[in-house]
């Protein structure tokens, strides 16, 4: 393990934006990541702690310490009748463990196939997709608190999770690293198969018994054909949330707009599709430079020919936020962590 200097982050950052950062340590251990916090050079640095890179957009160099979490492994921590307990180390990739659940038949997080990104960065973000939630399995986590350096857990109730958001997104930003992810996952699988895009695709096998693996298999169908490979051209996935708005805000948008569609949540607002917003301000496949909306999904903006800067990808990012605010009176707020 060695603290490296003005290390450059492209092949750390899916939307490969060649930027460099001060100081940079690849950590594989809860040991090692003491070890570092510990060090005498980094102490007074801002600190910024990398998984995947698949949700970060770089504008700029990072002037001080990025600490690549690389604690990888899962395992089964305990058995019920009808649960089982996977403790899946942050460093790990999130589809490896989907992958392991699914082969198992451990229910829960297939619906979550193909997300990319690590273990440690699924709480951050609350990841979810078609139905589903990080929270929804979630049972635990362990992490280290900066400032004294002592471990910590946290249960489901201490996380306060919302839609793509947690107390680490919040109160704990920059504060807290985790360091491995405990779920609860169901031994007897029900599919969770309403959303729509999915029950069509289900529909179509014609199948007389829904099995763990199918639900799995029909998610990662779907994201291959809607999302942009990141191996292939730079992106972060889906850029933007989706809205929640009033119902007030809904009704007028609707008598403009007859076709959208809103998701009325417990709280009284109404979700909308942040992708159809997006579409209706005719940004589908426009591009800015070297930034373009995705042809397929307007949630998703990619670095053509990865020859963009963040800056460039950040402009873009901008214009389409200030259109939609002009034409639906609707503040995006962006999914990406924007560095």
């Amino acid at each position: 393990m060695k603290i490296k200097e003005n290390y450059s982050l492209l092949k750390f950052n899916s939307f490969r934006i060649n930027v460099s950062a001060k100081f940079f340590v690849e950590v594989f251990s809860v040991s090692e990541l003491v070890e570092v916090l510990s060090e005498n050079i980094i102490k007074k640095e801002p600190i910024l702690i990398l998984g995947g890179g698949s949700n970060i957009l770089f504008t700029k160099d990072y002037g001080g310490l990025v600490i690549k979490n690389s604690i990888k492994g899962f395992e089964v921590a305990r058995k019920t009748d009808n649960d089982i307990f996977i403790e899946a180390g942050a460093g790990s990739l999130w589809d490896d463990l989907v992958g392991y659940c699914v082969n198992n038949n451990y229910g829960g997080i297939e619906n979550l196939t193909l997300i990319p990104g690590t273990v440690g960065a699924a709480p951050i973000q609350n990841i979810g997709a078609y139905g589903q939630e990080l929270k929804d399995s979630f049972y635990s986590l362990n992490g280290i608190l900066l400032d004294n350096l002592t471990l910590k857990t946290f249960f489901k109730d201490e996380c306060y999770f919302g839609y793509r958001d947690s107390i680490f997104k919040n109160e704990l930003k920059n504060k807290f690293v985790i360091t491995s992810v405990t779920l609860r996952l169901n031994k007897n699988f029900y599919p969770n198969i309403d959303y729509s895009a999915l029950k069509e695709e289900i529909k179509e096998k014609n199948l007389s018994k829904i099995s763990i693996g199918e639900v799995s298999k029909a998610v990662r169908n779907i994201r291959k054909r809607k999302l942009p490979d990141p191996s292939e051209i730079g992106n972060a996935g889906s850029f933007f949330k989706n809205p929640e708005i009033s119902s007030a805000l809904f009704i007028e948008i609707q008598n403009k707009f007859p076709n959208i569609k809103g998701y009325t949540q417990k709280s009284g607002m109404v979700k909308v599709s942040a992708a159809w917003i997006i579409e209706q301000c005719g940004w589908k496949g426009k591009s800015i430079g070297n930034a373009s909306v995705h042809i397929n999904q307007p949630l998703v903006i990619v670095n053509i020919n990865n020859r963009a800067n963040g800056s460039e990808i950040l402009y873009l990012a901008n214009q389409i936020k200030d259109s939609v605010k002009n034409t639906f009176n609707i503040i995006l707020e962006e999914e990406v962590n924007i560095v």
